[in-house]
């Protein structure tokens, strides 16, 4: 149901009021020491004032709104700052983050009248018209299906360009020519999503899809496709790898999602083909696919319709993919499970030509080079490259394949067992300090701000909601790859800049040593208002650190205007470790103030 009050916070257990007492008076003593260690002697000390909030007083003034022109605001995809770079393959729509000097220390509104979502799966079908005021889609797109605007809400039908009889319709067309139902298809990534709907309803079949679209000038479809409770981020394929590792999805989609394939040297492909997992599918609907019955509705000519055609199938042939079926609207290619063949033929076209040693899975900012990501060496025809995996659900708790080849540094299979277990237990912990966790539909959105092995995630597999897992580009060992090959899905982020997302994107936010992580490379307080911008009003956040990073990150969240409360390690209070649980209270932009007199306010 939605909520326009603070009322939804974390509840105290008895037995955690009991450890407040007790940690009472250790926060007050460490905070005292910290105060004389890193303050002169003259300045203010934080210091303890009530038992229940085991609050800490700041010295820093509440950050200010920022205008509600700012209620959308995408700091790395800014529309007006993307207009200084080049249109060449779109690079302009590419990440481009603002200066230091420029990052605004202000707190990003809500709408006025922002509400809750509604609880999934209801949330798939309808989101409150309040939350993303933009009506032009249902215009637009209004033969399509995709969306309509009724009363306070908008419905999402399932609709798309490409599946007038909707997306359940369409995904049931495509699980006629490939097995979408024995678990060996389990992570998907859908280009040009749309409002997300491709991968709303592959999840009721237990495929989970990573929807990406770039930021639009004109509508939010990615920020509907969060909206709906659909995991998606704003990306676009240009001149950067995508951000995440090779090999890991099974199934790749386009449906009339106007990439280039086969243009400059069909480097497009070549990176679908990186992220693609050995035996991966990849879709494509629309033009130039079934040309023949939909050319004068294209108004486009059949000799422009098939040579497109022919230039696609040549560089999937280059890439020594199959076209295993083409039926009615839909084209269905293969990568194939090894290279072995491969490389006998490309003695003969060396086009395009294997890379050389850049890592595969190397991505945050990294150019896209035309070449083929080699696969796992195998022994014969048959083997498949890295060895088979398990299908899903087994796939999430078996040994993951980077581990199993010993390619993770670090990171053996007692490493992996140990922390799955670790989680499971931390879980449990969690839901004692906050019972809303408990509540099927009160959270859906997760993000995992460092993840490590998806350990977190996999704890949460049972209940309904999804967690986009994060691997700081700055942690010694990159595990992005194992996360994928469980069967969960992530990004790469350097957290000392803007995530690739709207504001309120996420229900809960799971931080876990990112500030220890971030120590002298960037202030802490942007890290927590960008944690500010993407969560939701009402949404939930737990850090882990020790206990002085902890008290450092309460004065902040204080001046955010966040309930807040520290609260023992699960090991107990002798451990240094402690856990901040924090509720971000509701707020909105006040209806009755121009954007001007919002702006004055925030300056």
């Amino acid at each position: 149901m939605a909520s326009k009050q603070s009322s939804k916070q974390p509840i105290i257990s008895l037995r955690t009021k009991f450890y407040t007492i007790s940690l009472i008076l250790f926060l007050c003593f460490s905070s005292y020491f910290l105060g004389l260690r890193q303050q002169p002697s003259s300045a203010a000390i934080p210091r303890c004032t009530t038992l229940q909030n085991t609050t800490i007083t700041a010295a820093a003034k509440p950050f200010p709104a920022c205008g509600l022109n700012y209620s959308e605001y995408t700091p790395c995809e800014d529309t007006h700052r993307s207009l200084k770079f080049s249109r060449d393959r779109l690079i302009y729509r590419e990440r481009h983050c603002p200066e230091k000097e420029e990052s605004l220390k202000c707190r990003i509104p809500a709408p006025p009248g922002y509400r809750n979502p509604f609880a999934w799966p209801v949330s798939r079908d309808l989101a409150w018209y309040v939350n993303v005021p933009h009506k032009h889609l249902t215009v637009e797109k209004a033969v399509q299906n995709w969306i309509r605007y009724e009363g306070e809400t908008f419905r999402f039908p399932g609709g798309g360009t490409m599946f007038p009889d909707g997306a359940d319709a369409y995904i049931d067309n495509i699980g006629k020519l490939i097995n979408l139902k024995d678990g060996s298809i389990r992570t998907a990534i859908d280009t040009g999503c749309g409002v997300g709907s491709w991968g709303a309803y592959l999840l009721s079949r237990d495929i989970i899809t990573m929807s990406f679209a770039p930021r639009d000038t004109h509508e939010a479809q990615v920020q509907f496709a969060l909206e709906r409770g659909v995991p998606a981020l704003i990306g676009i394929l240009a001149s950067k790898r995508l951000p995440y590792p090779s090999n890991a999805f099974d199934m790749a989609h386009c449906s009339r999602c106007l990439i280039p394939w086969s243009q400059y040297e069909g480097i497009f492909l070549v990176e679908v083909d990186r992220v693609l997992r050995p035996g991966g599918y990849w879709i494509l609907s629309g033009p130039p696919i079934n040309w023949k019955k939909h050319w004068k509705g294209w108004e486009r000519t059949k000799e422009d319709l098939n040579s497109e055609q022919l230039a696609i199938e040549k560089v999937a042939k280059s890439l020594c993919w199959t076209k295993l079926v083409e039926d009615g609207d839909i084209a269905i290619w293969q990568k194939p499970i090894n290279h072995l063949n491969c490389k006998v033929n490309r003695k003969i076209t060396k086009n395009p030509p294997f890379c050389n040693s850049q890592d595969p899975d190397r991505a945050w900012y990294t150019d896209m080079q035309a070449c083929l990501t080699h696969l796992p060496e195998v022994s014969n025809s048959k083997e498949i490259a890295g060895g088979k995996l398990a299908r899903w659900p087994e796939r999430l708790n078996a040994i993951p394949q980077r581990i199993s080849r010993g390619t993770v540094e670090g990171v053996t299979e007692e490493t992996f067992i140990h922390d799955s277990e670790l989680w499971k237990k931390r879980l449990t912990y969690y839901r004692t300090i906050n019972n809303q966790l408990n509540k099927p539909g009160r959270y859906r959105n997760f993000l995992d701000m460092n993840a490590f092995l998806g350990g977190f995630a996999a704890a949460l597999v049972d209940d309904p909601v999804w967690v986009m897992n994060v691997v700081p580009v700055d942690v010694k060992v990159n595990t992005l790859g194992v996360i994928y090959d469980r069967g969960l899905i992530g990004t790469y982020q350097d957290w000392c800049e803007a995530m690739s997302t709207y504001p309120r994107t996420y229900d809960f936010i799971h931080a876990d040593s990112v500030f220890s992580l971030y120590k002298n490379r960037c202030e802490m307080e942007d890290i927590l208002l960008e944690m500010d911008r993407t969560l939701r009003p009402e949404g939930s956040v737990i850090f882990r650190e020790n206990i002085d990073v902890l008290v450092k990150i309460k004065m902040i969240t204080d001046n955010l205007n966040w309930s807040s409360q520290i609260v023992h390690h699960e090991d107990g209070p002798y451990h240094m470790e402690k856990l901040l649980f924090a509720v971000k209270n509701y707020w909105t932009a006040p209806p009755e103030l121009s954007d001007q007199q919002q702006e004055s306010k925030a300056t």
